[in-house]
């Protein structure tokens, strides 16, 4: 999403590259290309002015030190004077005990049905909830259908009425139904319209009298622009919600509304949803946002995303492997298979601090790991094994039953000696490493 905001960031900061200090003359060029950088983006200009204000009265004040070049330190003040303009810390959602209703407004498109999806398998994993989604949407044929595909990927149950055309009963009805069903929270999903009018207002507010839900959420489009942000002041003024959600922040976006939506509504963003799958939904950490937006990558969020996919025995099992060095090519397997469970592979690289850059402009497809799965799924048990077995004629039968070339065998097979010595060299404990990055990062 920042790809765009980051090239522009890093060409300002390239006017200090080679300086002693900062000075007036030479940080006017870099403050003029930041505020052209975020109006670009699409950050409202009063925002740009004041952030860019901030960061020349910091940046005049602070002393260089020798150890940190000029450039260096002005992407630090930049980095933090984002993180302040993002909320500063992490607003965490907090769900009640006992019951709780959640309200969901917005307008048609801005990912609304996915979103109560999302939320509801969050808090079913996370905060190990039994939730109800109750179909409010009476105007859009499929929204009843979609809310209920999401459902069964999650294991929950959506409540619908196709009987009646009033969200306000439904809503009361969806509500009954959870109490009378042990259910301990309830998403209520309504109905947009692709602009404000006044039926949507009045109905969305009907709903809110009605339900007294504990919580209302806006769910807000990443890719709408600055018009985003005067549409989430009209539902703000009607509805008073409590916390916004930024959706399609996977996408092209400039990314001037999550730059402008805390400072402008000065109300929590709690989650920013990537994709269509169940567990596409991020906790919305402003720090590591702001780390994204300068290139350092996020490796927080990989960390994470990796232990949803790698279990306590499963990282037992390899850690055991890997110490007696017998880390093989089925285990080299079912590790690219992790992997790419945990989203597209080129996300997950551009997650890696030093990475993030140098791939930022390569075309990385999600299918990469494809060629040596299809090699590895070619070879006897004993071949994944011990490689060193596979001669000739061995590999002229894995190629064939695998439709690959000689040429990415051999490449697959010289990529896998070589990650064996440097797990060697990693020495007795080559887990360690891993386990001391994610203890840094828990929250």
């Amino acid at each position: 999403m920042f790809k765009t905001l980051n090239d522009k960031l890093d060409l300002a900061f390239k006017h200090l590259k080679g300086q002693t200090r900062i000075t007036d003359l030479n940080i006017s060029n870099v403050i003029k290309d930041i505020r052209k950088a975020l109006i670009d983006a699409d950050v409202n200009f009063n925002i740009v002015k004041e952030f860019t204000d901030k960061v020349k009265t910091e940046a005049i004040g602070t002393k260089v030190i020798q150890a940190v070049r000029p450039d260096q330190l002005m992407v630090k003040i930049v980095q933090d004077e984002l993180v302040n303009l993002l909320g500063g810390s992490v607003q965490q959602f907090i769900v009640e005990e006992k019951f709780s209703i959640i309200l969901l407004a917005g307008l048609q498109g801005t990912g609304k049905t996915t979103f109560a999806g999302k939320l509801a398998y969050y808090l079913k994993n996370n905060k190990n909830k039994k939730t109800l989604l109750v179909a409010c949407d009476v105007y859009r044929p499929a929204a009843v259908e979609q809310l209920s595909i999401l459902a069964q990927q999650i294991g929950t149950n959506v409540y619908s009425n196709k009987e009646s055309n009033n969200p306000v009963q439904i809503a009361l009805e969806g509500i009954d139904f959870a109490k009378a069903n042990h259910f301990d929270t309830v998403i209520i999903d309504t109905a947009g319209r692709l602009s404000i009018d006044t039926a949507m207002m009045d109905e969305i507010l009907q709903i809110k009298k009605a339900t007294k839900p504990n919580h209302i959420l806006y769910v807000l489009d990443s890719m709408m622009g600055q018009d985003a942000l005067s549409v989430a002041k009209s539902f703000h003024d009607v509805t008073n919600f409590s916390g916004v959600v930024l959706t399609k922040i996977d996408s092209d976006a400039r990314g001037g509304v999550a730059l402008s939506v805390k400072y402008t509504l000065q109300t929590p963003i709690y989650f920013s949803s990537t994709g269509e799958k169940v567990d596409n939904l991020e906790v919305f950490y402003p720090d590591r946002i702001a780390q994204r937006i300068l290139g350092m990558g996020d490796i927080a969020t990989f960390v994470e995303k990796a232990q949803t996919q790698f279990d306590d025995a499963q990282a037992e099992k390899l850690e055991k492997k890997l110490r007696k060095n017998q880390f093989d090519l089925q285990d080299f397997l079912e590790q690219t298979q992790m992997i790419q469970k945990m989203g597209s592979l080129k996300d997950m690289l551009s997650y890696i601090p030093g990475v993030s850059k140098a791939v930022k402009d390569v075309d990385i497809k999600d299918d990469a790991f494809k060629p040596m799965q299809a090699l590895i799924q070619s070879m006897t048990p004993a071949e994944r094994k011990n490689p060193d077995i596979i001669d000739m004629s061995r590999k002229n039968r894995i190629i064939k039953g695998s439709g690959r070339s000689m040429q990415e065998i051999n490449q697959l097979l010289k990529q896998f000696e070589e990650m064996k010595k440097m797990i060697q060299k990693m020495g007795k404990n080559p887990m360690a490493g891993l386990s001391r990055l994610g203890g840094q990062f828990k929250r």
